[in-house]
């Protein structure tokens, strides 16, 4: 798992006390006294949430902590979630050629243009794009289906070819999933 920063920005008491504790927390505590100093510690890190009592414009991560006092393992719970949360969202992106796939919200994204798609063309993809060669309709049934029978049955073959159109007609794209001699793949 990545290192979860906590950037205390402005708010010098709370810095130390949680800098006290961070031996004992999920995550890394660090100081920004003002907002130059801010945008360098968050520069070069990726998962990072800023504490502040009052909001900062144009400054993503943040949580104003402006409901004062309040118990310091109620404010490392609400910290600890708000990582979780921000971590599963970080996680959930994966990009495939020119797009972005959300698991979340099982959307397509391309620019500004989404695409719904199920669990199942979700599996599909994401399985399509890890191999690097075609992968075949047995394959397909076997690992994403979950079929482990000899029963000639069509359902990968209409599953894709349902994907496909569904992809051609929201992007435009009819060469995201090839369909080769010996199975479909994604380049």
């Amino acid at each position: 798992m990545n290192i979860q920063n906590l950037i205390i920005h402005e708010f010098l008491n709370l810095y130390h006390i949680l800098k006290e504790l961070e031996q004992d927390l999920n995550f890394k505590v660090m100081e920004a006294q003002n907002l130059e100093i801010l945008d360098n510690k968050k520069r070069n890190l990726k998962n990072y949430l800023i504490i502040t009592r009052k909001e900062l414009l144009n400054v993503e991560n943040q949580f104003i902590l402006n409901h004062l006092p309040i118990k310091i393992f109620k404010l490392i719970e609400i910290l600890n979630i708000k990582l979780l949360r921000q971590q599963f969202n970080i996680q959930s992106d994966i990009n495939i050629k020119n797009y972005k796939i959300n698991l979340n919200s099982r959307e397509m994204l391309l620019r500004e243009i989404k695409l719904n798609l199920t669990e199942k063309e979700i599996n599909t993809i994401i399985y399509l794009s890890k191999i690097k060669d075609p992968v075949s309709i047995d394959e397909l049934q076997t690992n994403v289906w979950g079929y482990h029978s000899d029963i000639e049955t069509h359902t990968v073959e209409t599953h894709i070819y349902r994907l496909r159109k569904k992809i051609f007609k929201a992007f435009d794209d009819e060469k995201f999933i090839i369909s080769k001699k010996n199975g479909y793949q994604i380049k």
